[in-house]
């Protein structure tokens, strides 16, 4: 009898390499087998936004975090060397000439291995950030879902 291993991960994050490496752990996991699930909270839920505005109501604070945060993995910036927005030009120059893929042919990747992601719902609210501005084929859930994925979890990381 084979058991499934579980791998859990927790994307705090809102920097460009660190999502990447959140999805691409989370690619590998699942290309092995595991159960995989990407648990997006705070800045981390910039990953799942949506590209193009969306059209939906909030009061002032919720449309200020809406302006401040990136939408779309693709805007987001870099942890180190981000330089006014420069650094993510030149490292996802660099990641074409090595055949690396970028973050938003990651995330589809981890949605085709079917790779949960799930985005906070506690922090959705804090920030204003409704269901329309995000990513088709995701769930939602909130803080005592991800500790019963993480109770069972083989591998369980906070990035």
């Amino acid at each position: 009898m084979s058991v499934t291993k579980k791998t859990n991960i927790i994307l705090f994050s809102g920097d460009y390499d660190k999502a990447m490496a959140a999805y691409i752990i989370a690619n590998g996991a699942a290309a092995y087998d595991h159960e995989v699930t990407i648990f997006h909270t705070f800045w981390g839920l910039n990953a799942l936004r949506k590209d193009g505005h969306v059209a939906v109501k909030k009061n002032f604070m919720e449309k200020l975090f809406g302006k401040m945060m990136p939408r779309g993995a693709e805007k987001m910036g870099l942890s180190k060397m981000n330089y006014a927005g420069f650094g993510p030009k030149m490292i996802k120059d660099v990641m074409k000439k090595h055949n690396a893929m970028p973050l938003p042919d990651l995330i589809e990747m981890a949605q085709e291995q079917e790779v949960n992601l799930v985005a906070c719902t506690m922090t959705m609210d804090l920030l204003g950030l409704r269901k329309e501005e995000l990513l088709e084929d995701i769930e939602y859930a909130g803080v005592a879902a991800y500790l019963g994925e993480a109770e069972d979890g083989n591998v369980n990381l906070f990035i």
